[in-house]
């Protein structure tokens, strides 16, 4: 029986309930208030754990046995190990041989890796993912293959959601890449060393039970500890926790594509010209080729005019490390690592600081770390004409990526979009997004290799730059020559069913994801 529908604060279509569960739909920005307490998982005692600390048994069957592994249990992971996980698909291998039904998969993110999780979809092992999906994860979502419905949210969200009770983890299955015996955690040193683990933050404090799995049985104490022993119920030792080539890459590298040059460099000229960019300033940029750009066009500023910046958000590239390192930046606030040169600075530099997520991002705390950034750089597969963003579909529909932390991030006090005005000759200025991300009221500036667009709202950013011969143009202008050049795409064709709901920061439904009609 399908669920009642509302239109909601943006005028989206919405279930007020999803997979049994009601829920709240958006109202829009900062109206929706929180009530009650923090969720708070069940009361453990010391005298049901060894009383030497050893925690460590002998696979991680063992433990999930120990946890008590059964049918419906919520299972989370996370992705620090990006490309290069071992653990996560361990899990629902061990499952499948114990004939467990029904998972709901909790994951901060997943990865190609995580591709074969998609038999377990198929069997009945995994009911659902709450978690981004990328690739053929996304597409068999899409094509409504997956029994439940997905829930994505923002890293900001997932552990709004773990911290509000929305999702009670059952189990939560931790790759560490240092580990002591009694559960205390870290992600440098041994041969998987990702940088950071603070994803798993949240998780070890508000799961039922933890287990750590590393290949690094350290000594204890295991310092600076990331996840502190005293959450964690099993430590399991392995050969291997992740592949180290896949978990960061070495080589990140700057755009090579005069177009995205193009881009990069009038973005680095709009934030000088307009003034945001000064001494003190704090910002995070990207790991994409045209952020990388951003950033070491933004580093000469910064040398020329021997100014600092106050600190930088991570994820954190060898070149964020080198204005570290150089004297422009004081000080890197860090959630996960992209490169070798960052996890080596996490290690070696006091001033590259282990910074979970839980920190930074959740919107139902104390302080919102993201509205102290002065410039965010931020993508998206699509912007429509009101600057509204789509970060998890494309334009034919598909969910082929997960939201991180962009939602979060839309509240620094200056967002800026460097896109290109067309992908594969798909234009990313639409009239309407195919999937409502983000509100365009917290979308400031859009920069394409042929001009730039600044939200209305922002009188003073279009103040800022009046004169300075930059190319401000509206998006109005800007999607119409994408057309001119591509021609306007259909728009994929949908039936009733929803396969998956996106939540906005604060647990709200802002839209959904229906099921792709076939392509005759």
């Amino acid at each position: 029986m399908a669920s009642e529908t509302v239109i909601n604060a943006a005028g989206r279509i919405v279930p007020l309930e999803i997979n049994g569960t009601p829920v709240i739909p958006y109202k829009g920005v900062g109206k929706h208030r929180p009530e009650g307490r923090k969720y708070s998982p069940p009361i453990a005692t010391c005298s049901d754990y060894p009383a030497d600390g050893n925690k460590v048994v002998s696979s991680l069957e063992e433990a999930l046995r120990l946890c008590g592994l059964k049918n419906g249990m919520t299972i989370s992971t996370h992705h620090h190990l990006r490309d290069g996980d071992l653990i996560s698909n361990k899990v629902f291998d061990i499952a499948s041989d114990m004939n467990i039904k029904d998972l709901i998969w909790f994951p901060s993110a997943s990865f190609p890796c995580n591709d074969p999780v998609i038999k377990y979809l198929e069997d009945g092992t995994i009911n659902r993912i709450e978690g981004s999906m990328n690739g053929p994860l996304g597409r068999f979502v899409s094509e409504g293959k997956m029994k439940g419905t997905a829930v994505l949210r923002s890293h900001g969200g997932r552990v709004q959601a773990i911290q509000d009770g929305e999702v009670k983890i059952d189990i939560a299955v931790l790759a560490a890449p240092s580990a002591d015996s009694f559960g205390n955690a870290k992600g440098t040193g041994g041969s998987s060393a990702c940088g950071v683990i603070g994803y798993g933050k949240a998780d070890s404090m508000y799961a039922t039970k933890v287990i750590i799995v590393t290949d690094n049985l350290i000594e204890m104490p295991c310092f600076p500890m990331e996840i502190e022993g005293n959450y964690v119920d099993y430590v399991v030792v392995v050969d291997k926790i992740g592949i180290p080539e896949k978990i960061v890459s070495g080589t990140t590298q700057v755009t090579k594509s005069p177009d995205r040059l193009l881009i990069a460099e009038l973005t680095a000229a709009f934030i000088e010209k307009s003034g945001i960019l000064k001494d003190g300033v704090t910002m995070q940029a990207g790991a994409g080729g045209t952020s990388l750009a951003i950033a070491v066009f933004v580093h000469q500023i910064l040398k020329d005019k021997g100014w600092k910046s106050k600190f930088g958000f991570g994820g954190s590239t060898k070149y964020m490390v080198k204005m570290l390192e150089e004297g422009q930046m004081g000080h890197i606030l860090d959630a996960q690592a992209f490169d070798l040169d960052s996890v080596r600075s996490i290690e070696n530099n006091p001033n590259h600081i282990a910074y979970p997520v839980f920190n930074a991002y959740n919107y139902h705390s104390k302080g919102n770390l993201t509205s102290l950034m002065d410039i965010m750089i931020l993508g998206a597969t699509e912007i429509d004409l009101n600057f509204n963003g789509n970060v998890v579909t494309h334009s034919d529909g598909y969910l082929l990526h997960g939201i991180g932390g962009w939602q979060n991030c839309l509240h620094a006090r200056n967002v800026i979009l460097p896109i290109p005005l067309f992908r594969d000759r798909i234009p990313v200025i639409v009239d309407e997004v195919t999937t409502l991300c983000g509100p365009g009221e917290l979308i400031d500036v859009v920069i394409t290799e042929r001009g730039i667009a600044i939200n209305p709202l922002r009188r003073d950013l279009i103040e800022s730059v009046k004169g300075s011969g930059l190319p401000i143009r509206s998006l109005t202008e800007m999607k119409d020559e994408a057309e001119r050049i591509c021609g306007k795409p259909q728009k994929p064709r949908f039936e009733d069913e929803i396969v998956a709901a996106v939540k906005w920061v604060d647990g709200t439904v802002i839209d959904v994801i229906r099921k792709l009609k076939p392509v005759k």
